[in-house]
């Protein structure tokens, strides 16, 4: 199992807008005398999340300090199009339009107001792996 732990410039609005935006459910955080969150635990659709807020002196920075991402998220929605929406009223930036995709996922790629980014996907339909191979090796021709 593997669980991600984030670091954001601001966990407490961080927790919030995941809870409003991707239905995310917040069960415990830990929260330092001077107010800073080292440790924020939510269920973002049965998977575990950690957030914490930026700690420059143990060189724990937010890519929206550092303008520099690592890895990008994959949320599997029941209703893509329901969260795309809330993720764009909520203030993130698109990155890649929501679109059908030749792998059968109907998926587009946001950055969060916290500077991660997020693909948001939903199954639309088995896709047959000659068929997948054929169409990527189409798509990615050329790259």
């Amino acid at each position: 199992m593997i669980t991600i732990h984030i670091i954001v410039d601001g966990a407490d609005r961080a927790s919030r807008w995941y809870q409003d935006v991707f239905g995310a459910v917040e069960s415990s955080r830990v929260a330092l005398p001077d107010g800073r969150l080292i440790h924020v635990e939510l269920d973002v659709g049965g998977s575990t999340m950690m957030l914490a807020d930026e700690f420059p002196d143990h060189e724990a920075l937010s890519p929206a300090r550092t303008g520099h991402i690592s890895a990008t998220f994959y949320l599997h929605c029941d209703d893509v199009e329901a969260v795309w929406e809330r993720s764009l009223a909520g203030g993130a930036a698109v990155v890649r339009d929501l679109a059908d995709t030749f792998w059968g996922e109907r998926e587009g790629q946001i950055t969060d107001p916290f500077g991660h980014r997020w693909g948001l996907t939903q199954h639309v339909r088995d896709v047959p792996m000659a068929e997948m191979t054929e169409m990527a090796a189409q798509a990615f021709s050329g790259s």
